[in-house]
């Protein structure tokens, strides 16, 4: 546990930063009194949790989701997180099959080094080892295919940088080796994140999603698109799927929902699946204390109607993003990075030890670790996935934040390289 000095160094250091750590999560930034005071209270000052205000909220959230969703969404399960959205998925794919007379097609398939959460289900349906080793984990019922991540896995197979298209097509073509092993009467669904957040910004080559959507029609597997980090305008369209050009049945949210304000998350129904409960399951018997709370729902809606009256998805479609990606990828020019490449306003980099060929560091050097703590002594926060460097900005920053921000990371990589070349590690 850190001590008071440690946390004062903390607060410190990241008071200093316009790109703290919670960023992940925001959309129209922090600070903002107008978001704040959408949260009701009752007369003595404590948040209001009528059942009239309940309804009043939460429909009112889920006409607005509908608004702003692909057209084939126009249900919407709250939650409290994306952990409870995607237990909650698993809850409405199994529902959905039973009512199909076909209660044997039961997995669900995800991808490896894939995040969807903290819960024993949606820890399974992810696919961090590091989180199945505590727990006995994946829960039954769940399986997994590889990643589609060039760098670390086409790269290694030998597909050059001019044949990510082709590997992207290797890669979806894994989703159906599956099925067949598995046995499509036994597939219920498949899931992933439009571009992998936790798992070190993995931006699939774009012959991928829409593969993956001709497999999951040709065997008739529910797809699932896990939106709590792609959505809300982070890709430059509300909802990452659109970027990348596949159709959901389901998708869940959270974070950029209510900008981290407050929590709240749920899950967006698409016609396939709504009609298949509404007309033939009566009562779906799950839920949540908080599933539509006042003050998240409230609070959401104002989030929401920021981020459309300032135009940030647009912002990111066609300037800022087009800018950070042009600005990002020069960093592919420094001597400690072997790969740099964002979507929209999400973007991570490669530390090597050697570019022609590329040579990695060895993993216990934890170089990753050292970059952070450069980042970190100088009011910059950029998260260490190995030695994948991440980051995913607030969406208001402009074309003058985004050249302070990658001049941080510049100054930060030409520390770190310095200091492994101190230690004889170059």
């Amino acid at each position: 546990m850190p001590d008071a000095d440690d946390l004062a160094l903390l607060e410190e250091q990241l008071g200093r930063s316009p790109f703290p750590p919670a960023r992940i999560v925001c959309r129209c930034a922090a600070g903002r009194p107008v978001v704040v005071e959408q949260a009701p209270e009752t007369p003595d000052g404590r948040p209001g949790v009528s059942v009239l205000l309940f309804a009043m909220d939460s429909a009112g959230l889920a006409k607005r989701l509908t608004e702003v969703a692909p057209s084939q969404f126009k249900h919407v399960f709250f939650a409290g997180s994306g952990s409870e959205g995607n237990d909650t998925v698993i809850r409405l794919v199994r529902r959905y099959w039973d009512l199909m007379g076909q209660p044997q097609r039961k997995t669900i398939i995800g991808r490896w080094n894939a995040y969807h959460g903290s819960t024993l289900g949606g820890a399974s349906l992810g696919g961090m080892k590091g989180m199945h080793e505590q727990g006995g984990l994946p829960i039954p019922g769940v399986d997994h295919i590889e990643q589609p991540y060039w760098f670390g896995v086409g790269r290694e197979m030998g597909y050059t940088e001019a044949q990510k298209d082709e590997f992207g097509l290797k890669a979806a073509s894994w989703l159906e080796d599956k099925i067949l092993e598995l046995g499509p009467d036994k597939v219920a669904a498949f899931i992933g994140e439009p571009v992998q957040g936790a798992g070190g910004v993995i931006i699939p080559p774009k012959t991928y999603w829409p593969e993956i959507q001709r497999i999951c029609d040709k065997y008739g597997v529910l797809l699932v698109s896990d939106e709590v980090i792609c959505g809300f305008g982070r890709l430059g369209t509300w909802f990452g799927c659109e970027k990348m050009g596949f159709t959901p049945d389901l998708m869940t949210f959270a974070k950029g929902v209510t900008s981290g304000y407050i929590p709240l998350g749920g899950v967006m129904v698409g016609d396939r699946v709504a009609e298949v409960l509404i007309d033939k399951g009566g009562e779906f018997a799950h839920g949540y204390t908080y599933s539509g709370h006042p003050v998240a729902c409230a609070v959401a809606l104002e989030n929401i109607d920021i981020i459309e009256r300032e135009k940030l998805v647009e912002r990111v479609a066609n300037e800022t993003g087009p800018y950070l990606q042009q600005k990002f990828a020069a960093l592919r020019d420094h001597p400690l990075v072997g790969d740099a490449e964002s979507c929209g306003f999400v973007a991570g980099l490669v530390l090597v030890k050697g570019k022609a060929p590329i040579e990695l560091f060895a993993p216990e050097l934890e170089v990753g670790m050292i970059c952070r703590g450069h980042c970190f002594a100088n009011g910059l926060v950029m998260r260490a996935v190995g030695d994948r460097m991440i980051i995913a900005p607030p969406l208001v920053m402009t074309v003058a934040d985004v050249d302070e921000l990658v001049a941080r990371i510049t100054k930060c990589l030409d520390l770190t390289l310095a200091d492994v070349r101190a230690r004889g590690w170059m």
